[in-house]
């Protein structure tokens, strides 16, 4: 316990956290998005209990080190000329986990713009409930929590504070995750931003899952997307779009479909 609070794992707890809660803006992300589906008094509700189960997932994963190495040894070999691939289990759940955000972010993108017949959307209102929303951001957390616990491990041996760091985190994700989501419902062009950062994690999952498999395509390897180049798009994009917010404040925001059937005559979702 008394090397809890040597310099050294001072230094190692205030980077992992740090580290915890980029790694966990692509899960703020889609929870936000998530949650917008449903009515505005359970949000807040489906945000807690989202992080909750990211944060639950995490120490689970902890106290499973040995299971979560094991998972990126290989467990299958193929080699058919054209394509080899060395599939390993966090290849796979990275893989899966790009594809379904592929699927999520795409299949908003069309509700929100093309939207649908009042009967149609007041269907799919009427089917979107917390526990809906929640058992998808389950999914989700599944492929996040797996993807920064490897980065925590990478970091530090010291399962006691990547669990320090892992509940700070993500107590400090649930107090920014009420506001951020607000900001979020409350202006369309970030929505469509938000949707848009989904797709490009969903590709880099993608990238990253056949990387981590060695998949060699006609004796092309497939490469990773490097973090830095996805955060940083990011941070641009954002920047520019708060520019932007500012220069047209006092014009009305442009009107997406929401879950509810019509535009909100205040242009929020």
């Amino acid at each position: 316990m008394s090397n809890l609070f040597t310099a050294e794992s001072i230094i190692s707890l205030l980077t992992l956290t740090f580290l915890e809660i980029v790694l966990g803006i692509d899960n703020i992300i889609f929870i936000s998005i998530a949650a917008n589906k449903l009515a505005r008094k359970d949000q807040p509700k489906a945000r807690n209990i989202g992080l909750a189960l990211a944060m639950a997932f995490r120490l689970v994963l902890l106290l499973g080190i040995s299971v979560v190495i094991s998972l990126s040894k290989p467990f299958t070999h193929i080699d058919a000329g054209w394509f080899k691939a060395a599939f390993t289990g966090q290849s796979l759940i990275l893989f899966g986990g790009g594809l379904f955000l592929l699927y999520k972010a795409t299949s908003e993108i069309h509700h929100k713009l093309e939207g649908g017949d009042h009967e149609e959307t007041g269907s799919v209102k009427s089917k979107t409930t917390v526990s809906s929303v929640v058992t998808q951001i389950a999914i989700t957390n599944i492929v996040f929590s797996i993807d920064s616990i490897l980065t925590a491990i990478g970091l530090t041996q010291n399962v006691a504070i990547m669990m320090i760091a892992v509940i700070l985190s993500i107590l400090i994700m649930m107090f920014f995750a009420g506001p951020v989501g607000k900001f979020v419902n409350d202006h369309p062009t970030i929505q469509m931003l938000g949707l848009t950062f989904l797709i490009m994690i969903g590709f880099m999952l993608v990238a990253e899952g056949a990387h981590l498999s060695e998949v060699v395509i006609f004796d092309q390897e497939v490469g990773s997307v490097p973090k830095g180049y996805l955060y940083f798009a990011i941070a641009f994009s954002l920047l520019v779009e708060f520019l932007n917010i500012r220069l047209r404040k006092k014009q009305k925001p442009v009107k997406l479909h929401s879950y509810e059937g019509q535009p909100d005559q205040d242009g929020m979702i």
